[in-house]
């Protein structure tokens, strides 16, 4: 990798906020106490927690949802 070129460009070239974000999204809802998850459930919770992390993922999929004829619920209570 061309750290300079980077670093010149203004683009982030430490993993700081990657691993920010799987410790936010991944880690505290996979490690609980006394939680056990198969990968196919985990990557549906873990889908739907970035839904609910990422400002405006949760109302544009119901947006979508919407289309066909479901009603709107309004999303978890954020901490």
């Amino acid at each position: 990798m061309n750290y300079s070129l980077h670093v010149a460009m203004g683009l982030p070239i430490g993993s700081g906020v990657t691993e920010a974000g799987c410790k936010t999204v991944v880690k505290q809802r996979r490690c609980g106490s006394g939680m056990k998850w198969q990968i196919p459930g985990a990557k549906q919770i873990l889908s739907l927690r970035t839904m609910v992390l990422t400002p405006g993922r949760w109302e544009r999929l119901w947006e979508k949802v919407s289309q066909f004829g479901f009603a709107r619920i309004s999303g978890p209570i954020s901490n």
